[in-house]
């Protein structure tokens, strides 16, 4: 869409068309114009979203402070500026939000030149990882000592069929949402309705009658070498395998129009597919637990390996009217190239019809 001769930023155009069409109905329900900001690097970008919602109130006549907005911290960089943050949209914040998912991947992407910073398995890296927790702790005292609310993060897990499989994902549910109850979270985010009662029940037994957790006032001294702490964890051919089948399963769905998959029981987004694919950094060569450098080769063999195990799982009709073979060549080009591709998105919008 062009104004004078020039695109619309997105999110520009996406706020102006929401607020305009929405702000009047929201004020008529006892709501308001509410936004989610994510991807925030520095305290610029948050006064420049400050000035956007100031420069509309005064335009439509509205007190200061009307438009609301939940920051997500979700990069490296953001987490040490969160004190800024605040202060920036202070008129308008509501609160900061762990976004776990693209903080794993910011993390990864920030120390890319760094080879004892190269994550191990995925499924190893959960909120009691020393460099997460140390995040979570500092987003909590950040924002209650400012009466913010500090928002958990993502649980990605779906319900399953079976209900043996089931009994495992919610316990597993259970104790990730426990702990950020317990570190002192207000509140926190699901993939899916069905884990609403567990974590409920998880939030529940910590909080009580409390509506929040804003008396939790954390004191600690959280360090950059906290934040910064390498992940201890084995890095595995099959955990390597599986990234691998994850990445190509959701950029063929990416390319398809669908930016939020199924896959393997966890919800995947774009978040979590960077993490996949970006966890298979060839370019320091390091070894897998048993042994085998991780370098082009390799890397090629398990795609072409992988590819014949989506096939099998899919069928060879949703394989074929898929276009998984593209989805391989492209996750083939960002994975060996010598500096990492900041999005996997960027290349992926030339296949989208």
């Amino acid at each position: 869409v062009l104004w004078q001769g020039k695109p619309i930023p997105g999110c520009l155009f996406d706020f102006a068309l929401y607020f305009y069409h929405n702000y009047k109905t929201l004020q008529a329900k006892g709501s308001g114009p509410y936004f989610y900001i994510p991807k925030l690097q520095t305290w610029q970008e948050a006064k420049w979203w400050s000035d956007v919602f100031h420069f509309t109130e005064k335009r439509f006549g509205l007190a200061s402070g009307t438009i609301k907005a939940t920051v997500l911290i979700e990069t490296l960089p953001a987490v040490f500026q969160m004190e800024e943050i605040l202060f920036h949209m202070k008129e308008h914040i509501v609160g900061l939000n762990c976004g776990r998912w693209d903080y794993i991947f910011s993390y990864i992407k920030t120390l890319k030149n760094y080879p004892d910073r190269v994550l191990p398995d995925r499924q190893g890296i959960t909120m009691t990882q020393p460099f997460l927790s140390a995040y979570s702790r500092l987003l909590i005292q950040t924002c209650h000592k400012r009466a913010a609310f500090a928002m958990g993060g993502m649980s990605a897990f779906i319900p399953s069929r079976s209900a043996e499989q089931n009994g495992v994902i919610l316990q597993k549910v259970f104790e990730d949402k426990e702990l950020e109850a317990t570190n002192g979270h207000d509140g926190t985010w699901i993939a899916h309705p069905g884990l609403a009662e567990t974590v409920l029940s998880a939030f529940d037994a910590v909080l009580g009658e409390r509506a929040n957790q804003l008396d939790v006032q954390r004191h600690e001294k959280i360090t950059a070498e906290m934040l910064l702490a390498p992940c201890e964890g084995e890095r595995t051919a099959t955990g390597m395998r599986a990234n691998i089948r994850v990445a190509v399963q959701y950029i063929e769905a990416w390319i398809s129009g669908n930016g939020c998959v199924p896959i393997y029981g966890l919800m995947e987004d774009a978040a979590t597919a960077e993490i996949s694919r970006t966890s298979i950094w060839i370019r320091h060569q390091k070894p897998l637990s048993d042994g085998q450098i991780v370098t082009k080769a390799l890397f090629r063999n398990m795609l072409k390996e992988e590819l014949e195990v989506i096939r099998q799982e899919v069928g060879d009709t949703r394989f074929e009217q898929g276009r998984f073979k593209e989805a391989a060549t492209l996750m083939d080009n960002i994975t060996t190239q010598d500096e990492l591709v900041d999005f996997l998105t960027l290349p992926g919008y030339q296949l989208l019809n």
